[in-house]
């Protein structure tokens, strides 16, 4: 197995030993650099190859692996470190990260994130039904795992009835017994006088030589009872070229549910060699050259639950995701206010970068631009059906023509523990982006703060596939709670959001006639709660708010 990563250069040399044809990489000169992320297998060249992503990447060209791109290569290969436990890494994100690539080949024609002129980028020569190399290998591995104690059982069972009639003088002479509490001598080879033909033995044969194959060219230190007969070396390069007329003889002795499973992976391997198959394959791969498509699929499938479904002339609030000007949100769902009890939508970017990059201007306006979408949206059913109907949802109130503060943040994938699976090891990253006309006036459509988290990669890429329902339900509730509250602390820190908070302490019905009044002053300043609270965001710069702040008080703490 051989680890590449995305957007790296290596010689032209290596790339050609190990892929079929250029369609990953991109040549130039003696050089080629990777474009792709995914997984390969070339038959002919026997290489198994892992593109990974960019955000494997770390500073000072290393890798988040503690080693240069050109020694990770052959990381698992070198012969000094490919039994040691600390490398244990590797088995594991391979099953993991080619599971994800399988699972979005399911859902990525359904998926929403994905723009018509993309639904092709996923590159691979399955079809629903095909299975790959790899597919065939962790079935091997699942299946002896799951069923060595029955198989051995089996086997020794075998090898005990061989034991009617027996030689002794022969078995003694030949062959060595195992001592059971250093006492009792027993012997595993015993010679009969007349042999017990086992029909399962043969089956047993080729599976165990084509694990040990698998064993041995891949390092996945599995531990195979020595009693199994294997079949190695030049002997199973032969049996790979005529196993499925082989095992076609034997087919018809097979009953027991574990043996005919057993014989189903043979005959998938040995079909791969078969040379008169027209289902024969120089080559099998699962590849995509834009993953940040994954990763937004990723992420979004942790974070997006179902939307509400209020519908205004065809359109439903779940399809926010896809705005009118054609662009599309990565991540959206509703959760509870900045200021009140009502809900307001928390607007989300997936941030495919390396682990230590931060968003461009590009980035941040888009991601501006996708929060004024969806305030718009909300306002056209406002204006369309009225305040009430857009249930616990609030963007706009009435009274002061103000707006509900939009939270918005940007999430990026990182890697700072190769054995994290287990924790999204969610925190801040840079700081938080404003934009705005009128810096005084947070209450404001076009004042926005973009947020900014990081988020375990390796914790994003097991939850995928592994996560059922109920645990992405825990996820989401403690990271919908975990951003309300950050953006609360920004609020409530005067000397970084630059405003102070204060209530009216009129009475509602006077709101009105009091806002009319002032209303130059109150523009975009000031909000009506959906629990009848007038509160005022004082910007630390605005001199023309002191006669008005008579009539408030201040709010020492957003909650």
């Amino acid at each position: 197995m051989k680890i590449l990563i995305e957007n790296e250069i290596y010689p032209i040399d290596l790339l050609q030993e190990v892929f079929d044809d250029p369609k990953f990489y991109k040549q130039n000169g003696l050089e080629g650099t990777i474009t792709s992320v995914g997984y390969y297998h070339s038959f002919e060249k026997n290489s198994l190859v892992f593109m990974l992503p960019k955000v494997f990447m770390a500073e000072d060209k290393k890798t988040v692996f503690d080693c240069t791109k050109d020694e990770l290569v052959n990381l698992i290969v070198n012969e000094s470190i490919k039994h040691k436990t600390q490398y244990n890494w590797v088995r594991q994100l391979s099953v993991h990260f080619y599971n994800s690539l399988t699972e979005f080949k399911k859902r990525y024609t359904n998926t929403s994130i994905i723009h018509n002129t993309e639904t092709f980028e996923l590159n691979t020569n399955l079809g629903d039904k095909e299975y790959s190399f790899l597919d065939l290998l962790l079935s091997f591995v699942n299946f002896y795992k799951k069923n060595k104690q029955q198989i051995l059982f089996k086997h020794i069972e075998f090898v005990s009835n061989q034991a009617k009639k027996p030689k002794w003088e022969k078995t003694i002479r030949k062959s060595l017994p195992i001592l059971a509490n250093g006492k009792t001598p027993i012997y595993v080879e015993i010679t009969n006088k007349k042999k017990i033909i086992n029909t399962e033995e043969e089956l047993l044969t080729y599976f165990f030589s084509i694990l040990n194959h698998l064993n041995t060219e891949h390092n996945l230190n599995l531990k195979i009872d020595k009693s199994f007969n294997l079949i190695t070396g030049k002997q199973f390069e032969t049996l790979c070229n005529n196993g499925s007329a082989k095992l076609r003889k034997i087919k018809h002795r097979y009953f027991n549910d574990t043996l005919k499973k057993m014989y189903v992976l043979c005959e998938l391997y040995f079909s791969q060699f078969d040379k008169s198959s027209i289902k024969r394959k120089r080559e099998d791969f699962l590849a995509i050259s834009n993953y940040n498509l994954v990763f937004e699929d990723m992420v979004d499938k942790l974070f997006s639950d179902k939307l509400n479904t209020l519908e205004v002339d065809g359109i439903t609030i779940d399809k926010l995701k896809n705005n009118d000007d054609g662009k599309i949100i990565d991540h959206i769902y509703d959760y509870k206010s900045l200021i009140d009890t009502s809900n307001i939508f928390y607007i989300g970017d997936s941030k495919y970068y390396k682990s230590d990059s931060l968003a461009g201007k590009v980035s941040k306006y888009k991601q501006f631009t996708y929060a004024k979408n969806v305030i718009q949206f909300n306002i056209d059913l406002l204006n369309k059906k009225g305040q009430n109907q857009l249930g616990n949802l609030r963007y706009r109130d009435l009274i002061t023509e103000g707006y509900n503060i939009s939270p918005n943040f940007f999430i990026y994938g990182y890697i700072d523990d190769i054995n994290n699976y287990d924790s999204h090891s969610i925190t801040k990253k840079g700081s938080p982006v404003p934009s705005y006309h009128f810096e005084d006036r947070l209450f404001d459509r076009d004042t926005l703060f973009v947020h900014q988290y990081k988020i375990n990669f390796l914790f994003v890429l097991k939850a995928y596939t592994n996560f059922n329902e109920s645990e992405i339900n825990i996820f989401r509730d403690d990271v919908k709670s975990r951003f309300r509250k950050h953006f609360l602390k920004f609020f409530n820190n005067n000397e970084d959001c630059g405003f102070e908070f204060y209530e009216c302490n009129k009475t509602p019905h006077e709101y009105e006639l009091f806002v009319e009044e002032n209303f130059k002053k109150l523009n975009g300043k000031c909000f009506c709660t959906i629990d009848n609270r007038l509160l005022l965001a004082k910007h630390n710069d605005d001199n023309e708010l002191d006669e008005i702040l008579k009539h408030f008080k201040k709010i020492e703490k957003l909650e």
